[in-house]
Parts: C-alpha cells; sequence; structure tokens
C-alpha cells in the first residue's frame, strides 16, 4: 500500500518534511497558516520552515512601504524612501539610466527586492539594484530550482517509460529529490530509473 503524505500539522520534524515533496504554493499557504513569512522562493520558504521546527519564527513584516513622493530620484535613494514598485514608473527610470529601450526587470532584481522587505533594509538603494540587475551585486540571487524542476518533469513525462508509472509525479519527485540533493546535473536520463528503482519499488508496495 502506498504512503501517503501526512498532513503539516501530523509532521513532527524538518527532517521528516524534507523527506517529502512541497510545490512552492503549498510552503506559502503552509507559512501563511503560521504566521510567518510567506513571501519569497522555494529555498526561502523552506529556510521558514527549517526556522519554525527550531522554535525560531520568520513573521511576517509588518512594515508598510515609505508613500512619501520625492521630486527627484537618485541612484542613491534608497527603494523604501521613493515607494519602490516593479511599475511602468520605475520601468521607464531605469530605462533611462541604462540606456535601455524596452527595460524588464529581472528575476534577481525581484529577489533581491523581496529581501530588502523582508530584512526592512533601508539603507538598500537604487545603485544597489542597478548593481544586482547588471549582475555585480550577490546580494541577492534568484534560486532557479523551480524552473529545473519543472524541466525535470517535462523530461521525465515525456520519456515513454513513464508510462509505466500510474503517479507521473510522485515517481518524478522520488528521482527529483535524489538528483536535487547530489553534485550531478539537475536533469532527467532515464539512467536516474535503474539508478534509484528501489526507492520506486518501495513507494508502489
Amino acid at each position: 500500500m502506498r504512503e501517503s503524505r501526512p498532513d503539516f500539522k501530523d509532521i513532527k520534524t524538518f527532517e521528516e518534511f524534507n523527506t517529502y515533496y512541497w510545490f512552492r504554493e503549498e510552503l506559502s499557504q503552509i507559512c501563511k497558516s503560521l504566521g510567518l513569512e510567506c513571501s519569497g522562493t522555494k529555498k526561502e520558504l523552506n529556510h521558514v520552515i527549517e526556522e519554525y521546527f527550531k522554535g525560531n519564527k520568520i513573521e511576517k513584516s509588518s512594515r508598510k512601504v515609505n508613500k512619501k513622493k520625492i521630486d527627484v530620484i537618485t541612484l542613491d535613494t534608497s527603494l523604501f524612501e521613493c515607494g519602490f514598485s516593479f511599475n511602468q514608473k520605475f520601468r521607464n527610470y531605469f530605462s533611462e539610466i541604462t540606456e535601455t529601450r524596452c527595460f524588464k526587470f529581472n528575476a534577481d532584481m525581484a529577489t533581491a527586492w523581496r529581501k530588502v522587505k523582508r530584512k526592512n533594509d533601508e539603507n538598500f538603494t537604487i545603485k544597489d539594484m542597478l548593481d544586482v540587475y547588471y549582475g555585480e551585486s550577490d546580494y541577492a540571487k534568484y534560486d532557479n530550482s523551480a524552473c529545473q524542476w519543472n524541466q525535470f518533469l517535462k523530461d521525465f513525462c515525456t520519456d515513454e517509460c513513464s508510462n509505466n508509472y500510474s503517479n507521473k509525479l510522485k515517481v518524478a519527485a522520488i528521482l527529483w529529490k535524489e538528483i536535487r540533493n547530489s553534485k550531478n546535473e539537475k536533469i532527467y536520463s532515464r539512467e536516474l530509473l535503474k539508478e534509484y528503482g528501489y526507492k520506486i519499488e518501495d513507494y508502489c508496495k
């Protein structure tokens, strides 16, 4: 008989929690139900839950972004001070200072902004965000593990061997967990079915 994933409230340790695969939306809902920080990447949310099991509550920031209007925005202006947002106003501003006709905020910038809000970092400036855009800052980096997982799952499902399993998602998650925690490249190959077949068999019992 297959072992189903228990409800979060029935899980006693982070180690037990980490044996199961959770989608980012599920992690966010868990954190929200516990009154914890519920925004961020999967890696960030996993950290919040890990700290929760250690007895440390990373609560959602109650800080409100400063809405005070500033006549002139400079590179030294803090993001909080100018009411920064990923809107057309700041898209136009960054387009001008980067001399990019169709400027687009990148994933690292979004990750940095979440960190700024989470840490209430009043010293983080437009210049700092510009450094993130150019890849000249390690303040925050986008966690692309979700993209890697999506590609892994897609490649697994297109392999005809996956038709042997009634629950493709679960089998893919078993394989992904193994490859995710290894130093190997995070891509699907049929060899993984042979290498970790015993784990899949245990699940299918």
